[in-house]
């Protein structure tokens, strides 16, 4: 078993009332699943996903990752068991304006005691999967949207994490350029790596082995 979530509820306050983002979600994820989340707008998609890869906290339930209770962690024991296993493809892509395209897919490197020469190989490795190479002194602002969300992706896959998120990962982007990304994710997932995305597309989704459905937070 990878993660398991029993009993999650997850509110915020607002004028002495609890609104419920998440009620009562119960998942069990083994290892090498590939899981799509939909749901409409404001459904909980996004939260449960920023829970499951420890951005975000609950106020109550359990959550149980690997060997470790993610619900009684201290923050700084949360990020290390996030870096080391979780990586994260946002649609907005979240890469740093200010490095390139090399420095960062080395960015999530410097967290795990690499060497420079490991470090290296590693970034090389990427560009040339993600056929980026000739892209690798270039800041995010010159690439396409589709290129950065490459950029994204290699960044995620860099440490071979044990659990890919993907949050629309196809959202900005052309047909075409989605169904590269989607073929990639399948590749991956062949390979072993457990995958969890949120989607709207039902093209998308199909690629899971199985779809969570949530209505205003709720699994339906």
């Amino acid at each position: 078993m990878l993660l398991e979530l029993n009993n999650i509820y997850k509110w915020v306050q607002s004028g002495g009332q609890k609104i419920f983002l998440l009620k009562d979600i119960n998942l069990k994820v083994e290892e090498g699943e590939f899981i799509s989340i939909m749901g409409p707008s404001g459904s909980g998609k996004s939260t449960l996903l920023n829970i499951i890869g420890m951005l975000d906290v609950f106020n109550e339930g359990e959550y149980n990752f690997l060997e470790d209770s993610v619900h009684n962690l201290k923050e700084k024991h949360r990020s290390n068991l996030y870096k080391q296993y979780i990586g994260f493809v946002f649609q907005a892509y979240h890469l740093l304006d200010e490095l390139t395209v090399y420095e960062n897919l080395e960015m999530p490197l410097l967290y795990k005691k690499y060497s420079s020469s490991e470090r290296k190989a590693l970034v090389a490795d990427m560009l040339d999967k993600f056929n980026i190479v000739g892209k690798q002194n270039l800041f995010p602002s010159q690439l396409s949207g589709g290129q950065q969300q490459l950029v994204g992706i290699a960044r995620a896959l860099i440490s071979n994490p044990k659990l890919i998120l993907a949050d629309e990962p196809t959202g900005n982007l052309n047909s075409k350029q989605g169904e590269e990304i989607m073929e990639i994710f399948k590749e991956l997932n062949k390979e072993g790596v457990t995958i969890i995305q949120v989607t709207h597309s039902e093209k998308n989704a199909a690629y899971g082995s199985r779809t969570l459905h949530l209505l205003d937070g709720r699994q339906v």
